[in-house]
């Protein structure tokens, strides 16, 4: 094996001294052709040259030379034989010590792979940038549609959520109401969500999902989930009703202490609703009331239920008259606070 590399190595050599002897002959023995020069554009009288057939005539013909380079075989080696010497020479040695050195491939293998390598290269270069290329759009798609599945996901997971917070909702209102009922057997509820409220300096009212079409009346008495009294239903509408609150200067109710039992009137004052409070009006000369004594409804007369807890006084004052009294209630219901609230639609008169 190691013959018959240096046999190639030899056989390469004398290829190499061939052709440097050639390119040397040629400059120093070939024959001079002569030659003309004629510049670019310029009108040329051919007088019979050019001529290879017998009944061909160039005679008083002319060209013009437009464009062109000629050289003859001595000028072609002269300007390039340089060139090729040197890239002959190196491309030879190239190939015999690669031709050398390797121990699997033989000589045309060798020349083959050096000539090829920068192709190969080239394509390798290039099918690797299409890979990448390729998976990189890949793996931005999937990132796409992973975070396209995770959005739709925690859109699941809101409405869900959502879902939740509004059954705990249903469920603490369902439970409201039965404590209610069981508390209050003697009246009938309809449980209703306050949709408007309006309050300004002269009216206090909310507006209620609830009218005719559930059995709402006008006059009909509206409490809290607590049992408190918010009102009295004023209006009804088919699917709605307003409701003036306890401190509504239209709002007037029988009302009974509950530590003393004194019979009073709990209605609204234009002068105390913009602190969110009523009046205990009609109190008895010797009316003997403490801050935080419990108001409830009378039921007297049966026009409201009886035992409501209206509110709880604050103070006492005495009139503009300057003699009789009457008390400064706080409402027991969080009136600017009602998303629900429970319409007593009837009631058991009690005597």
């Amino acid at each position: 094996m190691k013959a018959k590399k240096i046999l190639l190595c030899a056989v390469s050599l004398v290829l190499l001294l061939l052709i440097v002897v050639r390119i040397v002959h040629v400059n120093t023995n070939v024959l001079t052709i002569p030659e003309e020069r004629y510049a670019q554009n310029q009108w040329v009288e051919l007088n019979g040259a050019f001529q290879e057939m017998d009944d061909e005539n160039t005679e008083g013909y002319s060209v013009r030379i437009l464009g062109a380079e000629q050289l003859t075989y001595n000028e072609f080696l002269e300007k390039y034989g340089l060139r090729l010497l040197i890239i002959t020479t190196v491309c030879a040695v190239l190939i015999s010590v690669l031709s050398f050195v390797s121990a699997t491939s033989g000589f045309l293998q060798n020349a083959v792979g050096v000539l090829t390598y920068p192709f190969r290269s080239a394509v390798t270069a290039v099918a690797t940038w299409a890979e990448d290329k390729q998976r990189y759009y890949k793996d931005y798609s999937d990132l796409i549609a992973e975070n396209e599945a995770l959005r739709e996901r925690v859109a699941e997971l809101e409405r869900d959520a959502r879902q939740a917070e509004a059954d705990r909702e249903e469920n603490a209102l369902l439970r409201e109401l039965l404590e209610l009922r069981e508390q209050r057997r003697d009246l009938t509820f309809e449980s209703a969500a306050v949709i408007d409220r309006e309050s300004t300096n002269w009216t206090s009212a909310l507006t209620l999902n609830r009218g005719t079409a559930h059995g709402v009346e006008k006059n009909d008495c509206v409490v809290s989930a607590e049992g408190d009294l918010v009102g009295v239903v004023s209006a009804v509408g088919y699917n709605w009703c307003t409701v003036l609150t306890v401190i509504d200067t239209d709002t007037e109710l029988g009302a009974r202490v509950f530590r003393t039992q004194e019979v009073a009137v709990a209605e609204g004052d234009l002068a105390l609703m913009g602190e969110g409070r009523l009046k205990l009006s009609y109190l008895s000369a010797d009316a003997q009331l403490l801050s935080g004594d419990v108001v409830t409804t009378s039921g007297l007369g049966g026009f409201y239920p009886g035992g409501l807890v209206i509110g709880t006084v604050e103070s006492v004052r005495t009139g503009d008259d300057g003699l009789a009294q009457y008390a400064v209630l706080a409402p027991a219901a969080r009136l600017g606070e009602l998303s629900e609230v429970f319409i007593i639609k009837d009631f058991d008169i009690v005597d």
